[in-house]
């Protein structure tokens, strides 16, 4: 079928929706819901049989849903309804959740339901439970919906139509409100304090007071050692805080600061509090800790490294890269034969970390040390012939996170994972990584470009079929964890190591008398220097407007191949 999804942004579920249904040989397009009358031209130009909508903040109009068949993607149970329907899930715990698929009309969430699929709630940040629970349920969903539109086999119902006797209805709930949200320290247990701020993960935040400065908290994590005076800071590791509640700690790893002009940026808990947060005591013994937040832990399950890093949405600060390049010295320097790196559960890796960037004294700079730095954590990997690596990623990658997994011996992922193997969307980035060595390695030049210059989203089964990946398998992360276990040891047994070990460092020797790793880094970094410091000026801008969520004025047309092809043909037109 033609598809058009019409979304506010291309999202995570937007971009999972995308690459699934291409994969399914659907024909799509793209539309940014950002005024009705550019939408209506849009839905002309494309012609869809169906509109699909993963992701919208504002109504459809009439003109559009009293013409074409629009499915809406709700993340509530049938009978929810509101904009906050995971926020309150979480905070209410419930413990079955589900997602809805709508059909638009005039009354906000309050279409007929083509299908829903439940899933059951974790304790978890309300991101995590979107990119994973949630943006697989609609996928499901979608499917489901898609063929009963196509077959006309039934139409959809009233929400009621779907309830059982006896089971959980959704209701319509309010925007939920910074009041809702607030947290009382002196009152609220740990597990309260954790549901509040999970509600509120990713956005908008839980405003709260500390030290006397107006925050936003984000990525909260459990500590059930340290203890203090309720609401007091108690300690700091790795830029979190670690914050006492009545009957335990939390740890806190990012803030926005709060002013009269509006949010600051969303960084490391420790930069936005600067003074507030200058005298704590440095938690770095996580030994004197029991459940607790650690950045990069390194588990050792025989002749295997188990090195797992866990960056707030995937970003890498400059630190963050130095550190970890340590982290994986120390494995190198031990008798183990493979290491597998284990990035989040929801990001892998996205590269260099925009938002630290921006709050530099000098962008420029500060992206040239970050490019460097994460360049240094790839050639760790590259140079090591003492050991096998692994990369293992059980969430999304891109840019930078891709050719840094690309680094490793061989690249599996968990099915559902999406990557952006490309960086201009980042203002034309040229990129490095040493992407210029490790792409070739797997993909001929046709392929390579289609992928940088496309832009679009690729599903892990779809990188494979192509051999940007090695393998995919396992739905959940729980399942690809224990399946990468079992191959990591298959890949330490001495005689298959021994022979795998041999031929890397015949091809790596071949590789570096062709062309030193050296001269691709050289050759990168002088285009990046362009892109920093030089007269263009769009990577710059870019870098603004996604760290500070510029809202679109139109859709790319990397997205919109219905706006492209009328402008191709309207130049067509003009030339004499």
């Amino acid at each position: 079928m033609r598809i058009l999804l019409l979304v506010e942004s291309f999202n995570s579920l937007s971009q999972r929706v995308y690459a699934e249904l291409a994969r399914d040989g659907h024909e799509l397009a793209v539309e940014f819901h950002v005024h009705d009358a550019m939408t209506e031209e849009g839905v002309a130009l494309f012609a869809p049989d169906v509109i699909v909508a993963p992701y919208l903040k504002r109504r459809i109009p009439r003109s559009i849903w009293s013409r074409h068949t629009c499915l809406i993607v709700h993340p509530g149970i049938p009978g929810d309804r509101g904009p906050s329907a995971l926020d309150w899930a979480i905070l209410e715990e419930q413990t079955q959740w589900g997602v809805t698929i709508l059909e638009a009309c005039e009354e906000l969430d309050g279409g007929d339901v083509w299908t829903f699929e439940t899933f059951p709630m974790r304790m978890a940040p309300k991101s995590s439970l979107y990119r994973h629970e949630v943006t697989h349920a609609a996928v499901v969903a979608l499917r489901r919906a898609l063929a009963l539109y196509a077959e006309r086999a039934r139409r959809p119902h009233a929400p009621r139509a779907f309830f059982a006797p006896g089971s959980v209805r959704g209701r319509a709930h309010p925007p939920m409100t910074q009041a809702d949200r607030a947290i009382d320290w002196q009152v609220d247990v740990t597990a309260v304090v954790l549901r509040k701020i999970h509600a509120a993960d990713g956005a908008p935040g839980v405003r709260d007071l500390v030290g006397g400065k107006t925050v936003y908290l984000y990525g909260a994590w459990v500590e059930d050692a340290l203890r203090g005076v309720p609401g007091a800071l108690i300690g700091e590791r790795d830029g979190a805080v670690c914050r006492a509640t009545v009957d335990g700690a939390v740890w806190i790893t990012h803030m926005q600061a709060a002013g009269p002009g509006g949010r600051g940026l969303k960084l490391p808990a420790v930069a936005v509090l600067g003074p507030v947060a200058a005298d704590l005591p440095r938690i770095n013994d996580s030994s004197m800790c029991g459940a607790t937040w650690q950045e990069i832990v390194c588990e050792r399950q025989g002749p295997v490294c188990h090195l797992h890093f866990r960056f707030y949405n995937g970003a890498m600060s400059r630190d963050q890269c130095r550190r970890l390049a340590d982290a994986y010295r120390e494995a190198r320097a031990t008798d183990a034969r493979v290491i597998v790196l284990h990035g989040g559960t929801d990001f892998w890796s996205n590269g260099i970390h925009l938002h630290v960037i921006e709050a530099a004294a000098s962008p420029a700079d500060e992206s040239r040390l970050n490019i460097e730095a994460m360049d240094d954590l790839v050639l760790e990997i590259l140079s090591n012939d003492r050991q096998l690596t692994i990369a293992a990623l059980s969430g999304n990658a891109a840019a930078g996170g891709v050719f840094l997994a690309l680094a490793a011996d061989a690249v599996y992922a968990r099915r559902g994972v999406i990557l952006n193997p490309h960086y201009k969307n980042m203002g034309n980035l040229y990129g490095s990584e040493y992407w210029t060595y490790l792409l070739p390695r797997r993909l001929d030049a046709d392929e390579s470009e289609r992928l940088r210059g496309g832009r679009l989203p690729l599903d892990a089964v779809s990188a494979t079929a192509i051999g940007l990946l090695d393998g995919v398998f396992g739905c959940t992360p729980q399942e690809f964890s224990a399946a990468i276990a079992r191959l990591a040891r298959a890949w330490a047994d001495p005689a298959a190591w021994l022979a795998r070990i041999a031929r890397k460092r015949q091809e790596r020797a071949r590789d570096e008398a062709r062309t030193p790793l050296s001269v691709y880094r050289a050759r990168e970094l002088e285009q990046m220097h362009c892109n920093f410091y030089g007269f263009d000026r769009s990577y710059h801008v870019a870098r603004y407007h996604f760290v500070h969520k510029t809202p679109h004025s139109r859709t790319p047309l990397y997205l919109a191949t219905h706006r492209r092809m009328r402008r191709m043909s309207g130049a067509r037109a003009v030339q004499p």
